[in-house]
């Protein structure tokens, strides 16, 4: 394969995406759909399983339901995409090549890195050893196997945050038989306005979650979590929701990353120190002129895109333009029957407006389900998926004077 690569190289550009996430495929099948009649260009999707992991139905997967198949290299037919199955597990950004699973290597003229983040169960002792993680398919599926043989006892499910929320409120409605205690620094639905947040806390309590806002984990047992302060907690399962991290790979290869370990990229996408590298989604360290974006679905799709556009207009001799998103909701299940949806402003803070109840769930699985089909959708038409919330003034990053 490598010979074949390096014999095309003056011919053919060589277009490397690393991950088949929710980013790395808007790339993939954006770019691939751009350049499929244009010729010259050879677009490469590598990831370790060819299934589609739906990252925003993790909580469900770690509950024993059952979720489609989506299948990756599926999706990229017709598209001219190249598939290519296994683990990076190192990027030479000087040699501009790629180790897949230690015994390939891919050679690249542009790179798109996208491979995403973990549960970080690095920071807190034991986290890595007894804690369950939603990090993916895998490890969803071992929780699930985990709490259908407990029969009882009790869950502590370690982050309030949205995926914490979320899951403690799956697993209570699966598992009535279990305790569920969802601890955290911050109340649950703390970033939502006040009608919001009172709802999802209602929603917690109707479930049987019980809530311990205020609490910090400092370490975790086979049979316990001990709390800043000394308390402990007996726990006969510990789910692990608490922050994420990225591969250390970028920052081994030498690109620019901040102090999380993501690639520090410019308004185009491309990173810093290597602008033949366009990261993107939870890999990236992109600023807006709210700070640096977080991690969602909502917005990795759309860096993805742009990641496609900027290297289509570089490869026609052009100029990219600048990235630019604002965020427009924060969509929260509790449970199948249940959610709420937080309207936000671009810079993520809350607006008054808010969806509970029912209309809320058909809301939320109308955006759950929609990365499949809007794929489908670039492949027939590229134009279709370049367009989202730009966000205005919010998103505008002034320069320094």
């Amino acid at each position: 394969m490598c010979a074949q690569q390096d014999s095309g190289r003056a011919a053919t550009h060589r277009v490397l995406i690393l991950g088949a996430g929710y980013a790395g495929m808007a790339a993939a099948v954006q770019l691939a759909g751009r350049v499929r009649r244009r010729g010259g260009v050879q677009v490469t999707v590598v990831n370790g399983r060819e299934r589609f992991t739906e990252r925003m139905r993790l909580h469900m997967t770690a509950t024993g339901q059952g979720l489609a198949e989506l299948s990756v290299p599926e999706m990229l037919e017709g598209t001219g995409a190249r598939f290519e199955r296994g683990w990076v597990t190192a990027v030479d950004a000087e040699a501009r090549t790629v180790r897949i699973d230690d015994d390939r290597v891919l050679h690249y003229d542009t790179l798109v890195y996208a491979l995403g983040g973990v549960a970080d169960t690095s920071a807190v002792p034991g986290a890595e050893d007894h804690a369950y993680t939603l990090s993916g398919a895998q490890e969803a599926e071992l929780l699930a196997d985990r709490l259908a043989r407990l029969g009882g006892g009790t869950v502590v499910v370690a982050g309030s945050g949205l995926t914490g929320v979320e899951s403690a409120a799956e697993i209570a409605e699966r598992h009535p038989e279990l305790n569920v205690v969802l601890l955290g620094r911050a109340e649950p639905g703390a970033a939502m306005n006040p009608k919001a947040r009172a709802y999802v806390q209602a929603a917690l309590d109707r479930l049987g979650v019980r809530v311990r806002a205020g609490a910090e984990v400092v370490k975790v047992l086979p049979d316990a979590v001990e709390l800043a302060g000394g308390e402990s907690i007996a726990a006969d399962t510990v789910v692990w929701t608490s922050g994420t991290r990225v591969s250390p790979l970028a920052a081994a290869a030498g690109l620019a990353v901040d102090e999380r370990g993501r690639i520090v990229t410019d308004a185009a996408l491309r990173s810093v120190s290597h602008p033949e590298v366009y990261a993107i989604g939870d890999a990236a360290a992109i600023r807006q002129g709210y700070g640096v974006m977080h991690g969602t679905c909502q917005g990795g799709m759309p860096t993805g895109v742009h990641a496609a556009l900027s290297i289509d207009r570089v490869l026609k001799g052009k100029q990219p333009k600048p990235f630019r998103f604002g965020y427009y909701h924060t969509p929260v299940s509790l449970g199948r029957g249940d959610a709420v949806v937080q309207f936000t402003r671009p810079d993520d803070s809350p607006r008054r407006i808010c969806l509970t109840g029912r209309l809320a769930v058909r809301y939320k699985e109308t955006v759950t389900a929609s990365p499949w089909p809007t794929y489908g959708r670039m492949k027939k038409m590229p134009a279709s998926g370049a367009f989202w919330p730009r966000g205005g003034r919010f998103t505008r990053v002034r320069e320094a004077r």
